[in-house]
């Protein structure tokens, strides 16, 4: 039956090129209407003469009796073709649903006996194949284009005319003046297919392609106003408006909504400005149609019911974004689409409402994870918020920030006591961060309620920023970049005074709630909990000093990502100008306070007051040690007016000290004040000639230096304080020669006893202050050039005779001698030879010594790689080292010395001296390999010392040297290592394991680089690794040849199979001997190691990579 109705429809929608058609026809209309009326007579002829259709014409008559609406005298062809194709459609809808009703009837039980499991499931009797859709689809076609669409009032849907020629053909096919009337017609087609829709796969054919005209008929049978038509359009009844209304809520309820959204908005038409033009085709080019407006109003409130509905958002935003190519125009949907959200729409019933249904679904668009929509929907949500907290802001805090910060602000205000599990949720801190990081970040439209509301949950963000500095998270780069987004958009007044917070100057609680922390989550994330309660007070003050010590490292770091921000350095000149007042502060602090007449309540006030301004200045001071240690002073000091400020701070702060006596003649303040006028000098005396503006920014230091040059005690500092002055005053015309010379001033009053940061450290290194020359001098080299031995080597035996404060009074400048102000003697101490021990290496080294006769600092040098002190010792041996390294003429003509000193230190027990040795030994083998090899090998055979333990450890120590050789031969270990083979081989006979042990260590360090070199000792190799592996009854010296192997195949890789060809077989099978018969773990290990090689070798043999070559051979 099915396919008998399918048929005659078939036959009902032939084309008219296979239409017999009689007759001359001048124009497509004509002949359109020919072929309608033809094809109506030939459907009549096969109905009535094929049997086959005898039940689709009986069915038909059926249905043609019961519905109202044939009328069978209309003088219109086109409608009553209309009506054959309804009735057909109707009779297939009716077949169809009765078949369904059979079909879902239990079945037989003989067809579920021949049922088996891998039997497809019958199909169920509405589904159409290819060519029934596609005949389907034309009757439907001919439906909506005959029996539909004219009908509709102008600007209602899309017109024929703007769809096709054709529509345009059939537009005038249609008679309006005939019975029945045009808007009973549109009733009908649209009951009609209302009717086929119930049917699923009806319904797929119907709404697929003609959802918007069945909008459009509904839209305009039901809200069309009735005022104003004509007397057949008020032939609708109320009812029937009524249903017409409510078929289109159920429509628009039941439909996939991005489409019904998308047809609204077709349905809504073009814009006011662009009318259409009567009778000018191509004037106007909108695909759209202005609409009457009660459809706009209309549409309007359908779309805003859409979107404040559950997930209408996410339909609107699909409705107009899907099928995009991620173009510009792209972009700028997502732009339209997030100013429509933002705006309150005039149906709604509030903004109140309104906000508070569609930003929970604007910050849902955030969380999407398909890479697809992603992208769109985040952009769409981030300008919508934007444009919310921009437009209506108190709208957007209540309903938009409020919840997205709601996790952060948790975090803050958390007050419950006893609590014992996770109090804010991993996944929540994630979501909260990362949002955050797209609407800031990306969307990087600041504004001022977005930065107030961002700024309240900055501690709180900013601990968590700390905590992800200790761990492995992924919330570490957003939180950073939201920290860096804020600072930087910030005003100035508002970003020092968050700065100031998170270091805990203002003495005010921030960040996480008391008795709270975070700890990792599962997913490498951070999660909320209760910290755990600390008895002691010392751990307890432990854990808070570290806490505020790493917030303040962590600070330091997040200012050092602020490159192009002038932000890091005004806070530090925020707190230099605080340390100024704090200094101005101190003698009202320290004036007596009568306590007698206080009662305990204003006691205990003025002490904690005491105590938390205490504080507040231990935190300044220690951001002011970070900062200066951390930061490089091109940040700190990013602009010239930032180096004008900073040097106001320091001539403010010597100011202070001129109250205090004993304050103005101290060395720091002496030399923070030197430093001042220096800078000041320096910018005055510069090569580039200083602006206008540079000097009027400079005209903060006139007060300063003025009080300086009245108040200070020093006549020097005075006068250079006024000529500064009147130089900048006078803007650079009146500059004295002092003031040049200022650049490199240094106080008189200045103690050059005080070690400098480096001196210091070398003296903490080596144990001894003796050496602080020595550090200074290496300090004035440059690292590239070879220096003879003078430069490289100190006097030792001057510093070692000489005391403490003469070595350090000297002064290592070459061009200045500085006589210290306690009234010491000169600052170069004479040494024994006549010359001075502080600039030996500076200013005797002009003549190169004899070959002959070692020099003074050379004999010295060697004088004291034999001293008793340890720091001494070292250090000459590291200078002949490095002596040696830079070539030096006079340390490699005394080799022997050199050779000789070395070796007896070997045997030195101090670790810092023998290791020293070794290094020079090593650096001696590199340059002169045949003879120092041989001399090391004596050595390394017979040891120097009658004492078996100390002989032991000799030859352990010549080993290391060998081996450091062994390392460093490079491309010459096949010439200069195959002696070294017969050493080691003749050392695994040795009686002690230790020695046997170094030997294979130096024996395959020595083997994995000799390559095809190895060939002639492959089988003594084998032999000799094979019976230790076998008979070796130390796991110490089994272990070492098992790793011999691993070693051996490893250097040779690919060349294994070539070098090793003969013994590889025998070295494979004592392998795999450890893996099964030794008992020690460590030995076994190291077999599998070696066997993995050895499989990766084999495979890479067996199965050699493909590689795409060509060979092009050249003929001669």
């Amino acid at each position: 039956m099915t396919s008998a109705i399918l048929s005659a429809l078939s036959v009902l929608t032939k084309p008219i090129g296979e239409t017999t058609v009689h007759g001359t026809q001048h124009t497509e209309q004509e002949a359109l209407m020919a072929a309608l009326q033809a094809n109506q007579a030939l459907l009549e002829e096969r109905l009535r003469g094929e049997k086959g259709l005898y039940e689709v014409r009986s069915l038909r008559e059926e249905v043609r009796a019961g519905v109202p609406w044939i009328c069978i005298d209309t003088e219109d062809v086109t409608w009553s073709f209309v009506q054959e194709c309804l009735l057909l459609l109707l009779s297939l809808a009716r077949n169809l649903t009765l078949q369904l009703e059979l079909f879902n009837q239990a079945p037989s039980p003989a067809m579920s006996r021949l049922r088996t499991p891998e039997m497809a499931p019958p199909l169920p009797p509405d589904v159409l194949s290819v060519a029934q859709q596609k005949t389907l689809g034309a009757a439907l076609q001919f439906v909506v284009s005959l029996g539909l669409c004219p009908y509709l009032a102008p600007g209602v849907g899309v017109s024929l005319g703007r769809r096709s020629a054709f529509g345009k053909l059939v537009e005038g096919l249609v008679c309006h003046d005939v019975a029945p009337v045009p808007e009973r017609r549109l009733l009908t087609t649209t009951a009609v297919l209302l009717e086929l829709s119930v049917l699923s796969s009806l319904a797929t054919m119907v709404y697929t392609r003609h959802l918007g005209d069945v909008m459009a008929a509904l839209c305009q049978l039901g809200y069309r106003p009735e005022k104003g038509t004509t007397k057949e359009e008020k032939e609708i009844s109320k009812e029937e408006r009524k249903n017409c209304r409510e078929a289109l809520q159920n429509l628009l309820g039941k439909v996939y909504q991005p489409i019904v959204i998308k047809e609204l908005l077709i349905l809504q038409g073009g814009p006011k400005q662009a009318p259409p033009g009567p009778g000018t085709s191509g004037g106007n080019r909108s695909p759209l149609s202005q609409a009457p407006p009660w459809l706009r109003r209309l549409c309007g409130q359908l779309l805003s019911e859409r979107l404040m509905q559950p997930n209408g958002v996410q339909s609107v935003v699909r409705a107009i974004l899907e099928g995009g190519a991620g173009g510009e125009s792209d972009w700028r949907k997502c732009d339209g689409v997030a100013r429509i959200l933002a705006a309150c729409p005039q149906q709604s019933l509030s903004p109140d409402s309104y906000y508070s249904q569609v930003c929970p679904q604007i910050l849902e668009l955030l969380h999407f994870r398909d890479k697809l929509t992603a992208q769109q929907f985040q952009r769409v949500a981030t300008r919508a918020a934007l444009t919310m907290v921009q437009d209506c802001p108190m709208f957007a805090l209540q309903y938009l920030l409020t919840p997205l910060f709601s996790s952060l602000h948790r975090c803050g205000r958390m007050t419950g006591e006893g609590q014992t599990q996770v109090t804010v949720e991993e996944w929540e801190l994630t979501r909260c961060a990362e949002d955050l990081f797209k609407i800031c970040v990306v969307g990087n439209s600041p504004s001022a309620p977005l930065l107030k509301a961002l700024g309240e949950v900055i501690p709180v963000l900013f601990d968590l920023y700390c905590f992800t500095k200790k761990n492995a998270s992924h919330l570490r780069a957003p939180c950073q970049e939201i920290l860096l987004w804020y600072f930087g958009n910030s005003e100035l007044p508002v970003a020092l005074s968050t700065l100031q917070q998170l270091c805990a100057m203002d003495g005010g609680a921030g960040g996480v709630a008391s008795g709270f922390h975070f700890a990792p989550g599962r997913d490498g994330g951070a999660q909320l909990t209760p910290s755990e309660t600390i008895s002691d007070e010392d751990d307890a003050l432990y854990e808070r000093v570290s806490g505020e010590q790493w917030r303040v490292e962590c600070l330091a770091q997040l200012l050092a990502e602020m490159k192009d921000s002038d932000l890091p350095g005004d806070f530090f000149l925020e707190l230099l100008q605080a340390l100024t007042c704090w200094a101005a502060e101190e003698e009202e602090e320290e004036q007596e306070v009568y306590t007698s007449a206080m009662t305990l309540l204003q006691l205990e006030q003025h002490l904690l007051g005491k105590v938390t301004g205490r504080g507040q200045k231990l935190a300044l001071l220690q951001v002011l040690a970070v900062m200066c240690e951390g930061l490089p002073h091109t940040l700190l000091l990013h602009k010239p007016t930032q180096v004008v400020e900073f040097i106001v701070a320091m001539l403010q702060r010597a100011c202070v000290g001129l109250d205090q006596v004993r304050a103005a003649e101290g060395p720091v303040e002496t030399q923070t004040l030197s430093m001042g006028m220096s800078l000041v000098a320096t910018l005055l005396s510069g090569p580039s000639p200083l602006s206008a503006e540079d000097y009027s920014s400079m005209f903060r230091l006139l007060p300063p230096l003025e009080e300086i040059s009245q108040r200070h005690p020093e006549v020097v500092i005075q006068e250079l304080a006024s000529d500064l002055r009147a130089a900048i005053a006078t803007h650079g015309a009146y500059q004295p020669d002092n003031v040049t010379q200022a650049t490199q001033y240094k106080s008189p009053k200045t103690d050059n006893n005080v070690p400098t940061k480096k001196n210091f450290k070398t003296q903490t290194r080596l144990y001894s202050p003796t050496l602080h020359n020595n550090a200074s001098t290496r300090t004035t080299q440059t690292p590239n050039t070879r220096a003879p031995i003078q430069t490289c080597i100190p006097n030792l035996r001057t510093q070692s005779i000489s005391g403490d404060g003469d070595s350090l009074a000297q002064k290592t400048h070459p061009s200045q001698r500085v006589s210290s102000g306690s009234g010491q003697g000169p600052a170069g101490v004479s040494a024994p030879d006549g010359g001075q021990s502080g600039g030996r290496g500076c200013s005797s080294s002009s003549s190169e010594p004899s070959s002959g006769t070692p020099s003074r600092a050379f004999s010295d040098c060697l004088l004291g790689a034999c001293d008793p002190e340890v720091p001494t010792r070292a250090v000459a041996l590291r200078t002949l080292t490095q002596a040696i390294q830079n070539g030096d003429r006079e340390a490699l003509q005394n080799q022997e010395k050199v050779l000789t000193l070395f070796l007896e230190n070997l045997e030195h027990e101090d670790t810092f001296v023998y290791l020293s040795a070794i290094q020079g030994l090593a650096v001696l083998a590199d340059f002169f390999p045949e003879r120092i090899l041989l001399r090391l090998q004596e050595e390394y055979q017979n040891g120097p010392s009658s004492q078996k333990e100390r002989s032991l450890e000799t030859r352990l120590k010549v080993g290391e040297v060998l081996m450091r050789a062994s390392r460093a031969m490079g491309d010459l270990a096949p010439h200069h290592g195959r002696p070294l083979i017969g050493v080691f081989l003749r050392g695994t006979r040795d009686e002690d394991r230790s020695v046997r042990a170094s030997c294979l260590s130096n024996l395959g360090e020595l083997c994995q680089r000799l390559n095809y070199a190895l060939g002639p000792w492959a089988q003594e190799l084998s032999t000799c690794l094979t019976a230790l592996i076998k008979t070796e009854k130390e796991a110490e010296v089994r272990r070492a040849a098992v790793h011999v192997i691993a070693l051996l195949l490893r250097g040779l890789s690919d060349k294994a199979t070539e070098v090793l060809s003969d013994v590889l077989l025998d070295l494979y099978r004592a392998l795999k001997w450890v893996v099964r018969s030794d008992t020690d773990d460590v030995t076994v290990l190291h077999a599998q190691l070696a066997l993995e090689e050895l499989d990766d070798v084999m495979r890479r043999f067996i199965f050699p990579a493909q590689k795409l070559e060509k060979k092009i051979v050249v003929l001669p």
